[in-house]
C-alpha cells in the first residue's frame, strides 16, 4: 500500500489518541520544533504536586486559551462518559464506578487505531484512574492502553485551567512509557504530541459553541 502523507497523519494522530487523545483534523503534524520544545519545557505541570513522569523519554505539552466559562470547560472535561459527542476518535467511554469525577474514579474508554508500518489496525482500549483533581483547577489520571499488537504500558497525564483575562487557560501535559513506544522516542513524541493538541481544539471549540 502506498505510503501517503495524509495516510500518516491519520495513522499518528489516531496513535496518539491512545491515551488521551482526539482525531479530528490538525492541519499539519507537530514539528520536531515543537517536540524539542515539549521536551524542554523547565517545570512539569502539578496537580495538588504530583506531576507527569519527567524522567520519561516521552512528554508532551500544550495550552491553548478557551474563551468560555470555567464551570462548561471543566464540565466537559469530567463528564468522561460524555467524550464521543465530542471527539469523534473516542469510540467508548464508561464510568466504572458512579457519581462525580473524584479521587480514585475509574472510567474505561477505546479508540480505533489504523494500521501503521509497524503495527496492526486496531481498537486500544484504555483504563484511566483519577489519582488527583482539585475542582476547577487540576486533574491528574494514568493508565495503561491496550490493544492487539498494541500496547502503551502506562500514560501519565495533568490537566490544569486558570481563569485569566479573556478567558481560561488550558495547560495539559502527559508522558507515555512502554518498551515498545520507546523503541522509538521522536516518532512516539511526535505522535503524543498531534493527539494532546487535537484534544485541546475540540476542547476549545466545543466550550467556545452557544457561549
Amino acid at each position: 500500500m502506498t505510503d501517503t502523507k495524509p495516510r500518516r497523519r491519520t495513522a499518528a494522530r489516531a496513535a496518539a489518541l491512545a491515551l488521551p487523545l482526539a482525531l479530528g483534523l490538525l492541519g499539519g503534524a507537530v514539528t520536531p520544533a515543537q517536540a524539542a520544545t515539549a521536551t524542554s519545557a523547565p517545570a512539569p505541570l502539578s496537580c495538588q504536586g504530583k506531576t507527569i513522569d519527567a524522567k520519561a523519554p516521552i512528554h508532551y505539552r500544550t495550552e491553548t486559551l478557551i474563551n468560555a466559562p470555567l464551570s462548561k470547560i471543566w464540565r466537559l472535561q469530567t463528564d468522561v462518559e460524555s467524550w464521543p459527542s465530542w471527539q469523534e476518535p473516542v469510540q467508548s467511554s464508561k464510568r466504572l464506578d458512579r457519581g462525580p469525577l473524584r479521587k480514585n474514579s475509574r472510567f474505561r474508554w477505546t479508540t480505533p487505531v489504523p494500521a501503521t508500518a509497524t503495527t496492526p489496525a486496531t481498537t486500544l482500549s484504555i483504563t484511566s484512574t483519577v489519582h488527583q483533581i482539585q475542582r476547577g483547577e487540576c486533574l491528574r489520571w494514568s493508565g495503561p492502553a491496550i490493544g492487539e499488537g498494541l500496547r502503551i504500558d502506562n500514560g501519565i497525564h495533568v490537566w490544569n485551567f486558570t481563569e485569566v483575562k479573556g478567558g481560561v487557560l488550558v495547560r495539559t501535559e502527559e508522558n507515555w512509557s512502554g518498551a515498545q513506544v520507546e523503541a522509538d522516542v521522536p516518532t512516539s513524541t511526535q505522535f503524543l504530541g498531534m493527539g494532546l493538541e487535537a484534544w485541546l481544539k475540540d476542547l476549545k471549540t466545543t466550550a467556545e459553541a452557544h457561549c
